[in-house]
């Protein structure tokens, strides 16, 4: 729909002007294919690794307005750019299936989606998962989110 009751979110957003209620948590992690040469990454390492890249390793990211690179640059880059040569992932489904077929990938997963034969090797952290609504919930709407915050 073009108008959605509820908006799911990973992370908070800069501006909140709606209700917003936390309906979960999302760990953030940096993931490999369990072949990779990559291994346990400090902070300043998983920095680098995406802002100059890596001759082992291929790096995975998402679009620049997808809420997981939103809350990976805010956590990690701190301002800093992704390399150029970043690839784009456009789904965490279909980054997740990156991270399974290529043994030099690199790249960012929301712990739900890690499966098959990757390696975390970074944890980004842990962030809200948010529902957003455009008016105050009622009705059919309130009983959802009031069933999403009880799990």
């Amino acid at each position: 729909a073009d108008e959605p009751d509820i908006y799911l979110r990973v992370g908070e957003p800069e501006n909140i002007i709606s209700p917003v209620y936390q309906i979960d948590e999302e760990e953030i992690l940096i993931v490999t294919h369990r072949e990779s040469l990559i291994q346990n990454l400090s902070l300043e390492e998983a920095q680098n690794l995406f802002a100059q890249g890596n001759p082992s390793a291929q790096v995975w990211v998402y679009s620049p307005d997808a809420d997981v690179q939103i809350m990976f640059d805010q956590l990690v880059m701190k301002g800093r750019s992704v390399t150029s040569s970043a690839r784009v992932a456009f789904s965490a489904q279909n980054m997740s299936d990156l991270l399974n077929a290529e043994s030099s990938a690199v790249g960012i997963l929301p712990r739900h989606w890690r499966a098959g034969n990757v390696r975390e090797v970074f944890s980004v952290g842990t962030v809200p998962v948010l529902a957003i609504t455009n008016e105050e919930p009622r009705g059919a709407v309130a009983e959802l989110l009031a069933c999403l915050q009880s799990y």
